[in-house]
């Protein structure tokens, strides 16, 4: 079972996602099986050997670094001997963890994330998700010595893509059940009171995110990525409603709606 997927910057090569399962590695780098590897990862089209990562630019070591899945978390092991790895968390007001050189097996909390490579006079990223973060039912404590109730869609309500989630569905919580869903450019808008660095990039990437956290994707145990999802947005919308992901008391986490906006 896949649990960590990485989403290499435009210019690295495989250009497709990689999907690693618990324990398998991914190294990274200009020539990143220069190493000897025991890794057995697959990643998202092979399978069998090391899997490897190739970032061509003069500025990265050949064998720069190493990623590895655990069930709900990575770790990151840096191989530079002089850069430091920076890994943001794209959903904090600036928050980061930075992996020194010669750093092995850090760990990594963020359930999604992105790794910036310094590079020459660039800095190079690539974004790694988590999906399979798992979060506790609080509204079933159990038995004091049983299992914890698995969550069929775990979501944090306190993410940035869940901010999103909510802002398409709001005008159908409004009371509006066949109101057009907003566009990307219309959430940015009504998201920036909160979040001043929202964008059409960053909104649509959390949209995309939420397509593989919901699984409205082929999820990341399966190797085919399967055919682009059309009606992403009206899909994500409609399984959220139908399932109560989002309520009308989400609502109150969005900034005041403007003056018109019905309510």
């Amino acid at each position: 079972m896949n649990s960590i997927i990485v989403v290499p910057g435009p210019t690295m090569s495989p250009a497709a996602q990689i999907r690693l399962a618990p324990g398998q590695t991914l190294r990274f780098g200009r020539e990143p099986l220069r190493r000897t590897s025991t890794s057995t990862s697959t990643g998202s089209g092979g399978s069998g050997g090391p899997h490897a990562l190739h970032v061509p630019h003069a500025g990265v070591s050949r064998s720069a670094g190493e990623i590895t899945a655990t069930a709900t978390y990575w770790s990151l092991s840096n191989f530079s001997r002089s850069a430091t790895y920076v890994v943001e968390n794209p959903e904090g007001a600036g928050e980061h963890i930075k992996i020194a050189p010669g750093r092995l097996d850090a760990p990594v909390p963020f359930e999604f994330a992105r790794l910036v490579l310094p590079a020459g006079s660039e800095l190079l990223t690539l974004d790694v998700w988590a999906p399979r973060h798992d979060y506790a039912d609080r509204d079933d404590p159990g038995e004091p010595d049983g299992e914890p109730t698995a969550l069929p869609f775990p979501l944090d309500r306190s993410s940035r893509y869940f901010l999103v989630l909510t802002a398409l569905c709001e005008p159908r919580l409004r009371g509006e059940p066949h109101a057009p869903l907003p566009t990307v450019e219309q959430v940015v808008e009504r998201l920036k009171p909160s979040w001043p660095a929202a964008n059409r990039a960053a909104v649509q990437w959390n949209i995309d995110y939420l397509a593989v956290k919901l699984r409205l994707k082929p999820g990341p145990d399966t190797v085919d990525q399967g055919p682009r999802l059309v009606g992403k947005k009206e899909t994500l919308v409609s399984l959220a409603l139908r399932f109560d992901l989002v309520r009308e008391t989400d609502l109150a986490a969005l900034p005041a709606a403007p003056t018109g906006t019905a309510r």
